[in-house]
């Protein structure tokens, strides 16, 4: 039968950690992981003690300043969305414009068609069409220039046949650069077309109506009634444009103030009769 020294000792070695069997008292090394049983008493495993210990204080304070870090270089493309997600009153505007050229176009386009409301007067419309047309001008003005005695009269037609063609020009640029289709609602069949002019801005027949209605007004001795008639004409030709469904509103409003402003280009770069004698001299 056991002594209850013995007992006793027995019992101090079970119940304390630190003393071995021997009765020699044993030190835990420090970079032992604790028991199993004791991390499930404190409720927590490896990988839970690593996340407490990444959110200390310190790292906190780590992580706040690479975030701070992070927002003062980068945080410039989420304003950049935003900015985009928020157009400007600019933006607006102009799709609000665009948005009324295009209901408007389509309700005066009343005879782009036969069988629209004022279908009936369609061929009339298409008579004003050519009478703004560039070729009928072109030859026109070199008829003019060929049949005329006078060094004045020479003068004025070499200058508008300089105008018609510098018209051309300017309005195959604008229109080759700017690409905008015509109406939905257009019927392709102008006389005599080129591969620009499927294209609807600026209106051609707008910028030349303004231009020669200019340069007419400006240079030929017209009484009142012609003078009436010479605006009246420019007038029904843009606004046939839109009638027929070949262009929109802002297209021949854009059309009028570029051939408007066209003659002043005509008006700086006149030749005088002095270089139109040097030049026929040239070619004689």
């Amino acid at each position: 039968m056991p002594s209850p020294k013995a007992k006793t000792s027995g019992g101090r070695s079970g119940s304390s950690p630190g003393i071995g069997g021997n009765g020699r008292y044993e030190f835990m090394s420090l970079n032992r992981r604790p028991p199993q049983h004791l991390l499930q008493r404190q409720g927590s495993d490896p990988t839970s003690a690593r996340l407490r210990a990444s959110e200390s204080p310190t790292r906190r304070r780590g992580s706040g300043s690479s975030n701070a870090s992070t927002s003062s270089t980068g945080g410039q493309l989420p304003e950049e969305d935003c900015m985009r997600l928020n157009p400007s009153i600019v933006g607006i505007a102009l799709s609000s414009l665009l948005a009324t050229d295009l209901w408007l176009s389509k309700r005066l386009g009343v005879c782009a068609c036969e069988d629209s409301s004022w279908g009936s007067i369609r061929p009339l419309m298409k008579l004003i069409e050519i009478s703004g047309h560039g070729i009928p001008w072109l030859v026109g003005a070199a008829y003019c220039l060929y049949k005329s005695d006078s060094a004045a009269g020479q003068e004025v037609m070499l200058n508008l046949l300089m105008a018609l063609v510098l018209d051309l020009i300017l309005v195959g640029i604008v229109k080759a650069v700017v690409r905008r289709r015509r109406p939905s609602h257009n019927r392709m069949d102008m006389f005599a077309t080129f591969s620009v002019d499927r294209y609807s801005f600026p209106s051609g027949h707008a910028t030349r109506a303004a231009m020669c209605g200019r340069f007419l007004l400006a240079h030929l001795v017209l009484a009142a009634p012609l003078r009436v008639l010479v605006i009246l004409w420019a007038t029904l030709v843009g606004f046939s444009r839109v009638l027929l469904g070949r262009h929109n509103v802002t297209d021949v409003a854009f059309g009028f103030g570029m051939g408007y402003c066209q003659y002043n280009l005509v008006e700086a770069l006149w030749m005088s009769s002095a270089t139109l004698n040097g030049l026929m001299g040239q070619f004689a």
